[in-house]
């Protein structure tokens, strides 16, 4: 699994739209770390929550719900910018290896204020289709939270995303939080154990009756009839109860097939086929609609838009042809006029030589017009001045308004086909009523049949406890009884026998506890010794049976105190333990670490970023202030080409709003 990329859009403190590139590629070079600078409160843990919600949505274990309402997280989470109606979006992209192959998958949250059902709304966009588009995926979108748990378990992803408190609560703790134990609990299993402590209890109470007497005898006799009574009904019950569980999984099987049937062969979109329909014949008569309003627009001039070049070419020939006619017309009216004018002139008696330049002056300007008109052409369309302004409007105003008019409708055309595509496949994958029917049926038939069992399973359970109980019971009534009637009589060696054999018992039961928790403690030895500086001082990490405490182990085999180890070295040592927990976990995950280093000294410091960070996952996003991933850090880091991308987070406390920089950090 591989994050790629993760967009908040008016989303905590991050307004409009924020894109955050996940890759670990650069420069065709693959690189681990993914370095997100901000101050405290600026946004860093907003990131990791977001993560947190695109995953697992409602079930999220994020650091600002509290004991908040879904209803209402998802309300106090929009941005307080954003104008009304607007959505808040997250948007997590991974790729992940599906059927044989790498897939991009983008989980997409959205709502607004309006929520729906108390809920956001959840797409899943699959890569893939033509052109390597986003596909919505209604299927996966429908059962996200059974593919979710193949791919990163709520249960174990604080193992894979945790944050530096989290580090400091697991260090100043003696033991590990419930959470943390849960993990270890499934790696063990002592039935063996208490088996044999039971059939040894049993030996003792034999060998007791052969010192008791006759009246004592009958008496333990009896309370042993009872007893091995109850354990012969525990035996029963334990029977039955193995039945009804083979029974139970596979009725859950059944269920589970039958529910893929009836999504795999069209039974749920058979079961929308009505409003499919409405919605299809919707869209078809919106799509004759459509194609109406285009055909009535080819019946205007917007078939000339084909002939726009020769149109500009008429218009060019009409504008010379008219500029002819209007100079034709000026060469007449204007020579009248000029010899108005100099007559008029001779009667002011004006100077010959003042008289001879105004009629060089309008002369000359015959001269120009009449060059305009007799200006020869190489063809007449024969256009007037009131055609050739028609012919400016078709050009200037109504072709580009009916051009932009016909694209904003073939776009509304397309994407009602597409629409009407889409739906009509679905209809086509729907189940026939008949076979709709059957595979209801059979659904419900399979359900009706897991829940028989499921109450069987538990009543059985039952039983087995109250059973269990009795026998308890009825053991400590017999062993009461004969510590009372033969106290004087019990043989001293075969109670000192017993009693070792108790010990010895216990002894079993704790190496092997020891040897189921092996591979966990080698893992964490393995990563604390790799991440302490001090080589000398733990030779091994060993984890308690009962509470699965910590302790840790000199080369002498001497116990080293906790209390010993400094902030950091504490800090080290639950590093390792949550690297330990991952690693045995057998997932390849990314892992984010919100504020890392927390109390650390320069030297755990540089271990951490020169053994920890690069290694801890194929891809490590760091989210750090700048008392952590120093200049200093920042500098190893980048000399091991280990970072891929930065990012610095800018907080304005003015506005309460963060900005992301790209390629940017606090130096």
């Amino acid at each position: 699994m591989l994050f790629t990329e993760l967009v908040l859009q008016n989303f905590g403190p991050y307004a409009g739209k924020n894109i955050i590139n996940l890759r670990t590629k650069k420069d065709n070079d693959t690189r681990p770390i993914i370095l997100i600078g901000g101050m405290n409160g600026g946004g860093k843990t907003t990131l990791m929550d977001a993560i947190r919600l695109a995953l697992y949505g409602q079930r999220a274990q994020c650091s600002t719900r509290n004991n908040l309402s879904y209803n209402d997280f998802l309300i106090q989470a929009i941005n307080n910018q954003t104008p009304l109606g607007d959505d808040t979006r997250i948007e997590l992209v991974f790729e992940h290896f599906i059927d044989d192959e790498w897939k991009e998958i983008r989980i997409v949250r959205r709502w607004n204020k309006q929520l729906k059902d108390g809920k956001d709304s959840l797409g899943i966009l699959e890569t893939g289709g033509p052109d390597n588009y986003d596909w919505p995926n209604k299927a996966l979108a429908d059962t996200w939270d059974e593919f979710i748990e193949t791919v990163l378990p709520l249960g174990i992803s604080n193992l894979f995303l945790f944050d530096g408190e989290q580090v400091k609560e697991l260090a100043e703790q003696e033991t590990p939080p419930p959470t943390v134990i849960k993990s270890i609990q499934s790696l063990l299993g002592l039935e063996l154990v208490e088996r044999l402590a039971d059939d040894l209890d049993i030996l003792v109470s034999r060998k007791q009756k052969k010192l008791a007497t006759q009246k004592q005898l009958k008496t333990i006799e009896e309370i042993e009839d009872k007893l091995n009574h109850y354990k012969q009904e525990v035996e029963n019950a334990k029977q039955e109860h193995a039945s009804l569980d083979n029974q139970l999984k596979r009725a859950n099987k059944k269920v589970q097939e039958s529910s893929e049937r009836f999504r795999i062969e069209g039974g749920k979109i058979a079961a929308e086929s009505s409003t499919l329909r409405q919605t299809i014949d919707q869209l078809k008569e919106k799509l004759q609609q459509q194609r109406n309003e285009m055909i009535s627009l080819a019946a205007t001039s917007l078939p000339l838009a084909l002939i726009t070049p020769l149109l500009t070419e008429a218009k060019e020939q009409a504008e010379a042809e008219v500029k002819q006619q209007q100079a034709i017309t000026a060469k007449t009216v204007l020579q009248q006029r000029d010899q108005k004018l100099l007559d008029y002139l001779e009667t002011l008696q004006l100077t010959q030589e003042k008289l001879q330049k105004i009629e060089t002056f309008l002369q000359q300007e015959y001269e120009t017009i009449n060059q305009d008109a007799t200006t020869t052409l190489d063809h007449s369309l024969g256009v007037t001045e009131e055609e050739l302004n028609q012919l400016n409007t078709l050009l200037d105003y109504k072709l580009p308004l009916q051009l932009d008019t016909a694209k904003k409708q073939l776009e509304t055309l397309q994407s009602l086909e597409i629409n009407l595509d889409n739906n009509e496949r679905k209809l086509q994958v729907a189940a026939s009523p008949e076979d709709y029917q059957k595979l209801s049926d059979a659904l419900t038939n399979a359900q009706k049949e897991a829940a028989k069992y499921q109450s069987e399973y538990n009543s059985a359970e039952k039983h087995i406890r109250e059973a269990e109980k009795a026998v308890q019971m009825t053991i400590k009534d017999l062993k009461s009884y004969t510590d009372e009637a033969l106290e004087k009589q019990n043989n001293e060696h075969i109670i000192k026998s017993a009693a070792k054999v108790q010990n010895t018992l216990q002894l079993f039961k704790e190496r092997l506890t020891l040897k189921k928790l092996n591979k966990l403690e080698g893992e964490v030895t393995e990563c604390f010794r790799y991440l302490l500086h001090k080589s000398d001082l733990v030779h091994r990490v060993a984890i308690d049976t009962h509470n699965f405490s910590l302790s840790l182990y000199d080369p002498q085999g001497e116990t080293v105190p906790k209390h010993r180890l400094s902030a950091g070295e504490k800090q080290l040592l639950s590093i390792a333990f949550l690297w330990g927990l991952a690693r045995v976990s057998g997932r390849n995950l990314p892992i984010a670490i919100d504020t890392p280093l927390g109390r650390l000294d320069s030297s755990h410091r540089n271990n951490l970023v020169e053994r920890y960070f690069p290694t801890a996952s194929h891809q490590v996003i760091l989210l750090s202030t700048d008392t952590e991933i120093r200049q200093d850090e920042l500098q190893q880091l980048t000399e091991q080409d280990a970072i891929a991308h930065t990012y610095l987070l800018e907080y304005n406390p003015d506005d309460r709003q963060t900005t992301v920089h790209c390629d940017r950090y606090f130096w």
